[in-house]
């Protein structure tokens, strides 16, 4: 099919950028501040959400989600910015477990949570991405320790993409886990089903 050239009738209209864009509604103070304050065994899993060309993504955002060390599924109010009685801040307490965490890249596409570790039979923080140029979010995993053989999604990947789940331990005690959205040692994002 051969490109139409604008015409009177039929004006060129403004591109649009993909959006959304985050920076106004869905940051909240200590979004990243999933683990009580002070809790001996918190972690920090951190790392930098990258483009194709493997440039930093300066307006991402990334959630994470995931079971509490006993195992537990609940997770504690205070994960989301807005309350239900007057629809302003509702900060986290300080010192119930969430399960849940909202960290923004920083301009150098950096982001940031501190949280507990999750149980040994679920080593894993559940990720969300949300970023310009994305038409819809994605999702993936950040195993804070391998679990070796025994785990579905990795054992069904071949050992560089395996390599792209797994957060490396820094010698300062935090977990490094970058985020690739595409090109070269891509992170392997899930797909689910529409229901």
């Amino acid at each position: 099919m051969a490109q139409q050239l604008p015409t009177p009738e039929h004006p060129l209209t403004p591109a649009q950028t993909i959006g959304p864009f985050f920076g106004y509604a869905l940051p909240h103070p200590a979004g990243g501040d999933i683990a009580p304050v002070g809790h001996p065994d918190a972690v920090t899993v951190h790392g930098t959400v990258l483009d194709g060309a493997g440039q930093p993504v300066p307006d991402a955002v990334v959630e994470t989600w995931q079971a509490a060390p006993d195992g537990s599924l609940d997770g504690a109010p205070g994960s989301l910015p807005r309350n239900g009685v007057d629809g302003g801040p509702r900060p986290r307490n300080g010192v119930d477990f969430t399960g849940f965490g909202r960290a923004c890249t920083d301009a150098a596409g950096h982001w940031s949570v501190r949280t507990l570790p999750p149980p040994a039979d679920r080593p894993y923080l559940a990720v969300c991405v949300f970023a310009r140029g994305l038409t819809h979010h994605l999702f993936t995993r950040a195993y804070l320790t391998d679990p070796g053989p025994g785990d579905l999604l990795l054992d069904d990947l071949d050992a560089a993409r395996r390599d792209t789940l797994i957060a490396r331990r820094q010698p300062d005690g935090t977990h490094r886990f970058d985020i690739r959205l595409q090109g070269e040692k891509e992170t392997v994002f899930l797909d689910f089903p529409e229901q």
